[in-house]
């Protein structure tokens, strides 16, 4: 039987205003599982609170760079570095939108050639494509994005099923082909209910989705502002009572076993809590 994953958000704050602000960490998502240590959309701060929750970086054998915005890529190139040792050995794998890698109409690449050349294996992400690394099977999901090379992700699991991440997106018609049977979804839920932004999810948004997908668990991150300081455990609420699927946000540091079961463990030291109103 394949080992359990265990994913660690780092990071759950998402959109320009939370990034300068750091009222939520932004980041990103580790992933470890045998022979896997994942680290997924590094933002600013993925190095310091990597090390800070007991994460060595110099560990890391694969980054995830789903998009070319800076809440998502800033910290991938000393990440990158530590992964190869501090650029002494071509090590570990990495794997990013054709944005990242190349540019695009909208942004210039955001790792440089020499920080690409270091990893061993580089794997440019588009929709709908499939490899592995180390024992997990990965698909790349089809996001809708003012980035238009943005991507999500689906993990595959050989005994515990599926997992996803959706990063940046707005709602499209088919999008919940790609989460289908997923056990655990993790959303990129930018904005409230009602209050839409091009290139983003709101919590009516993932209602949909979740209402498509009946996912065992839905998980809330990637909070902009008006998410953190309306309360996006009452978002995560509303999504639960309309779809009757079990749904919470994200707190920083917070863990996910995905096992047999999926298990959420957060500790005082991790939670942080939404604060005050916007100034």
């Amino acid at each position: 039987m394949s080992p359990k994953v265990e994913i660690i958000l780092l990071g759950t704050g998402g959109g320009r205003f939370a990034t300068i602000t750091q009222k939520r960490r932004t980041a990103g998502i580790r992933i470890l599982s045998e022979g896997l240590n994942l680290h997924l959309d590094p933002g600013p701060g993925a190095l310091v609170h990597s090390i800070s929750e007991g994460l060595d970086p110099q560990k890391i054998n694969a980054v995830f760079v789903s998009h070319c915005h800076p809440d998502h890529y800033t910290d991938a190139e000393v990440l990158i570095e530590a992964m190869t040792h501090g650029m002494t050995k071509k090590r570990g794998v990495l794997v990013a939108a054709k944005s990242v890698l190349n540019g695009n109409n909208s942004c210039e690449p955001s790792i440089s050639k020499y920080h690409q050349q270091m990893p061993e294996q580089k794997i440019e992400a588009v929709p709908n494509m499939k490899f592995q690394v180390g024992n997990l099977n990965i698909s790349v999901t089809k996001s809708v994005h003012t980035d238009p090379n943005a991507v999500g992700f689906r993990f595959e699991t050989s005994d515990f099923g599926d997992f996803a991440y959706t990063s940046d997106t707005e709602y499209y018609e088919d999008i919940g082909k790609y989460y289908e049977d997923v056990r655990l979804l993790i959303l990129c839920v930018m904005r409230t209910a009602g209050k839409p932004w091009k290139g983003h999810m709101t919590t009516n948004d993932a209602i949909k989705i979740v209402e498509a997908t009946r996912p065992e668990q839905a998980v809330l991150t990637h909070l902009g502002m008006q998410m953190i300081f309306k309360g996006s455990a009452a978002e995560a609420k509303l999504i639960e009572e309309k779809t009757r699927v079990p749904t919470i946000a994200a707190t920083d540091g917070m863990h996910i076993i995905f096992d047999k079961e999926i298990r959420i463990e957060t500790g005082s030291k991790r939670v942080q809590q939404d604060l005050g109103k916007f100034f």
